[in-house]
């Protein structure tokens, strides 16, 4: 099967947050397609198969497991669709766990469109400060955790520790500030130590929450959200009530073919 590893969420090379498209006929079983995700040891492996119809069966693994939502393997995988599956189409659809997802081709991006998720204020806790080294000042879990930090500062110096972060709930723990960048609304971090993942790049995912606290903050629909990860990224959003308009660059590093036997 063709795999093709790809920077989403960046215009350049070795930046952004990578993932691996592999396009398949058909899903093998959940181990190969676990063993797969374990060898890339990326934060996700997307998993693409052609229904019949107009659709794709899209599927995401961490290295620790199946996940139900990712951002920036859709948009790596909308990309690769263009790019060699449907050159002349400007929009794709995927079946996932999380209903239907779209990619599309606007003003220069790939623009996704995802469910958000619900503001739901949690108490700020002790250990949520100990673990970030500064108390947050609001604290929110749907899926995951998202704590407010009072800095962007503070955002970008924390030292991550895998086992404090394990000890706070949601399957994702992010931390978000508002930027100190003009051209920026929000600097956030994401980190996933319970599915094997420390911190990633660039969360297309994270940003479903982000994205209405900002625009609720703010008082905007429209937020540019900087990643503050190592290797960075740069996400054009728009808040749009129950759903969430994610739009980005990706870049192809290489095409592999895998030699896969079940």
């Amino acid at each position: 099967m063709k795999m093709y590893h790809v920077d989403a969420f960046t215009d350049q090379l070795f930046a952004g947050n990578p993932a691996d498209v592999c396009l398949m006929d058909h899903f093998p079983s959940d181990e190969v397609l676990q063993n797969i995700a374990k060898e890339n040891m990326l934060s996700e492996t997307a998993y693409l198969v052609k229904d019949g119809t107009d659709k794709y069966q899209l599927r995401w693994f961490t290295p620790g497991g199946e996940i139900d939502l990712c951002g920036h393997a859709t948009l790596a995988t909308g990309f690769v669709v263009f790019q060699y599956c449907q050159p002349t189409s400007n929009l794709v659809r995927f079946e996932t766990k999380s209903g239907e997802l779209t990619v599309a081709y606007v003003d220069g991006h790939y623009q996704m469109n995802f469910p958000s998720y619900p503001l739901n204020q949690i108490p700020v806790t002790d250990e949520m400060t100990a673990t970030f080294g500064v108390r947050p000042l609001a604290a929110y879990l749907a899926r995951d955790l998202m704590c407010v930090l009072p800095s962007a500062a503070d955002v970008r110096n924390y030292q991550l520790d895998a086992a404090q972060l394990a000890k706070l709930p949601g399957l994702l723990q992010n931390i978000t500030a508002a930027s100190d960048e003009p051209k920026y609304d929000s600097v956030s971090r994401c980190f996933a130590p319970k599915l094997d993942v420390l911190e990633d790049p660039v969360t297309g995912s994270s940003h479903c929450q982000i994205v209405p606290y900002w625009a609720q903050q703010l008082g905007k629909q429209q937020i540019t959200a900087f990643q503050a990860s190592p290797r960075t990224g740069v996400l054009y959003c728009e808040n749009q009530g129950d759903r969430v308009s994610l739009s980005g660059d990706v870049v192809l590093y290489s095409v592999d073919e895998l030699k896969i036997e079940e």
